[in-house]
């Protein structure tokens, strides 16, 4: 009976959290859990999320087929935008550029 109870005790004691992430397992100290955990690696773990946000070079040419784009020539990747390059059904040069935050559809030519 004394022996159910010192394990009850210190089972809380000896609990640990443990987190996995971009670089591996973490097993986070007692002090960290008191202050609710690490912050930073939830910090990074929401920048990380920001970052991929977005519309991949793939979203861009679905984007870019529906404006009219058959076959994609090139693919070229700007600090704002995509330009998709390539020829519409009836063979002729189009060019889409698309915004990379948005996805919004900024010219085609």
């Amino acid at each position: 009976m004394i022996v159910a109870a010192a394990l009850a005790v210190a089972t809380p004691a000896l609990s640990q959290q443990i987190q996995i992430g971009r670089d591996g397992v973490r097993i986070v100290p007692q002090e960290d859990m008191r202050r609710g955990g690490d912050r930073d690696y939830r910090h990074r773990r929401d920048e990380r999320r920001d970052v991929r946000e977005g519309v991949s070079e793939r979203e861009a040419i679905r984007i870019a087929r529906r404006q009219g784009l058959r076959e994609v020539g090139a693919v070229t990747k700007t600090r704002q935008s995509y330009r998709v390059a390539g020829t519409d059904r009836r063979g002729r040069r189009i060019r889409v550029d698309i915004d990379r935050d948005s996805g919004a559809v900024i010219r085609v030519r």
